[in-house]
């Protein structure tokens, strides 16, 4: 945004005041790990899986728009801690609809219900048919409210103030949805900032996305892995998010330590393990389209867990060296964040 100093001069009698450009103040991206939990589980209170991305400049702490991706459990507990309402989110992308992902929604949704915000786009993937059913985030948004009709919540905060919506916080959604594709397309711009989306796999409907503004770039990949889903296979990486995050400045993205692969005698599904990308699969990946950050989230193990879900974790509890020596073994050379709720990085560092 421009900005301008007044000048005041007297021409031939008269005063004129004329506007002078002043330096324009710097843009600015930021991008905090809502919640690291990786699964359904919960451990000492970290929340459920969540980024949010904000862009602006140095006058307003680069807090001019604010992007939700993934909503999970506690996601509105996170983001009070950083003094972000859920009023104030511009829009929410869902990566898939599990519930480590998804659970959160409801008590965003609710809360802006309550303090009466505008509507807010919800970005996500088409309905999703596979041979187990459909993945439905319309559905999921359209019905969030349900639960607490049928409570009569709604209807009693109605009585006491005629302006809420009728039909509670789903009446705020406005469901903006795409079919995704194995190259990226552009599903949200916003003046300088323009989201795109790719197909990836982890389950019906996966999708992995990026932000591109003019302080920077990241790309949020959700629960990705590789098309082939069990090895021999190349990579346990996606391909797709490969192709999206060529440039790009920051990767944020869940992972899976080797620890907990089938050959380690965890006992941990070999179809769970294979679906989520290896740390140090991550790593080469990061190296390979010259990221210069990667911010590991949605953590398996979670650090200091003896459990994962209800599997032990062989050789006890992982440190963030553990996952920093993964990290290592893939040949990446950036800045690597092992995340833990809240962890925030900012383009360009103060």
């Amino acid at each position: 945004m421009k900005r301008f100093s007044i000048a005041i001069a007297l021409v031939g009698g008269m005063w004129f005041v004329a506007p002078l450009p002043m330096a324009e103040a710097a843009p600015c991206l930021m991008v905090t790990l809502t919640g690291t939990q990786g699964g359904p589980s919960v451990f000492k209170g970290q929340a459920g899986a969540g980024t949010l991305v904000r862009y602006g400049d140095d006058s307003n702490d680069c807090g001019a728009m604010k992007l939700q991706f993934d909503t999970g459990r506690g996601t509105n507990m996170r983001l009070s801690q950083i003094d972000v309402s859920p009023v104030q989110l511009n829009a929410i992308f869902f990566t898939h609809m599990h519930g480590d992902h998804t659970e959160g929604f409801a008590d965003i949704m609710m809360l802006r219900w309550y303090l009466k915000g505008p509507k807010i786009d919800i970005v996500c993937s088409s309905d999703a048919v596979s041979v187990l059913g459909t993945n439905s985030c319309r559905k999921y948004v359209t019905h969030i409210a349900d639960a607490f009709l049928q409570s009569g919540e709604i209807a009693e905060r109605r009585s006491e103030d005629k302006d809420r919506l009728t039909g509670g916080p789903a009446d705020l959604t406005n469901v903006i949805t795409f079919d995704p594709k194995d190259e990226p397309q552009v599903v949200w711009p916003s003046g300088d900032v323009k989201v795109s989306a790719i197909r990836s796999t982890h389950i019906a409907g996966h999708a992995s996305y990026r932000v591109d503004t003019p302080a920077g770039s990241v790309v949020i990949g959700g629960d990705a892995g590789n098309d082939v889903l069990a090895p021999p296979r190349a990579r346990s990486t996606s391909d797709q998010v490969e192709r999206l995050a060529k440039g790009v400045d920051i990767i944020v993205h869940s992972t899976i330590h080797p620890v907990l692969g089938p050959d380690r005698g965890s006992g941990f599904p070999p179809l769970s393990y294979y679906r989520q990308s290896e740390t140090t699969d991550l790593s080469a990946m990061a190296k390979r389209v010259g990221a210069k950050y990667l911010m590991l989230t949605h953590l398996a193990p979670s650090l200091g867990a003896v459990i994962h879900n209800r599997w032990k974790v062989p050789g006890g509890p992982l440190t963030e060296a553990d996952y920093r020596k993964a990290v290592e073994a893939g040949g990446f050379t950036g800045t690597t964040i092992v995340g833990t709720d809240l962890a925030t990085l900012r383009l360009p560092a103060k």
